[in-house]
């Protein structure tokens, strides 16, 4: 008998103003729509798809700095309250294996939050994500700074993309994309908040 494996997609998730920027010239946030605070005032569709898009991943991406900063222990914080409005989504960030992309994390390190659950990638990052994708069962979603998403975009690691495009014409600031780059529309989804969430494969 035959044994299929399944060989899992490198996601990328990120909010952008509609002339592609992932943040302003001074690397700030404050135009976006959607806010991360324990309100989450997203619409409920919107919440929907965002929280669908998690429900199968195998692990998830992010920086270095994003671990300093307190990524970890900001999703464990609101995974460990009920009665907070993203404790659903925040479960499934928790409990997802995290992998930091990072030189310079130094082993012994302490990061908020702690280790517990994590893996730091280093070294050739192509091949890192590569053997992921191809051992963990399941999709990998790819968060941080633009120096990391950057990075997998530039080695072609990214299968599909999540553009969650904001109301916004920013003029100028960080680009998602650096060069030029062919996609596929896969589909285009508006919501009530003003938001349109295309999604694209390579």
């Amino acid at each position: 008998m035959k044994t299929y494996y399944y060989m899992g997609k490198l996601l990328l998730e990120t909010q952008v103003s509609v002339d592609g920027f992932m943040a302003d010239a001074n690397g700030g946030t404050g135009w976006m729509v959607w806010s991360w605070g324990p309100e989450w005032g997203w619409d409920k569709a919107l919440q929907a798809y965002h929280t669908r898009l998690h429900e199968s991943l195998g692990g998830i991406l992010i920086s270095s700095q994003m671990a300093r900063e307190g990524f970890i222990a900001h999703w464990r914080s609101a995974a460990s309250d009920p009665r907070d409005a993203r404790n659903t989504f925040a479960r499934l960030i928790d409990e997802a294996p995290k992998y930091i992309c990072s030189t310079t994390l130094a082993p012994g390190e302490a990061i908020p939050g702690g280790r517990e659950n994590t893996k730091i990638l280093g070294g050739d990052l192509g091949r890192a994500i590569g053997e992921l994708k191809a051992s963990i069962g399941g999709d990998l979603i790819v968060y941080g700074g633009s120096t990391l998403v950057s990075s997998v975009i530039s080695l072609d690691l990214v299968d599909e993309y999540h553009l969650i495009v904001n109301p916004v014409a920013l003029a100028e600031g960080l680009p998602v994309f650096k060069s030029p780059r062919q996609l596929n529309l896969v589909r285009s989804t508006s919501f009530g908040s003003g938001i349109v969430v295309n999604q694209y494969r390579k």
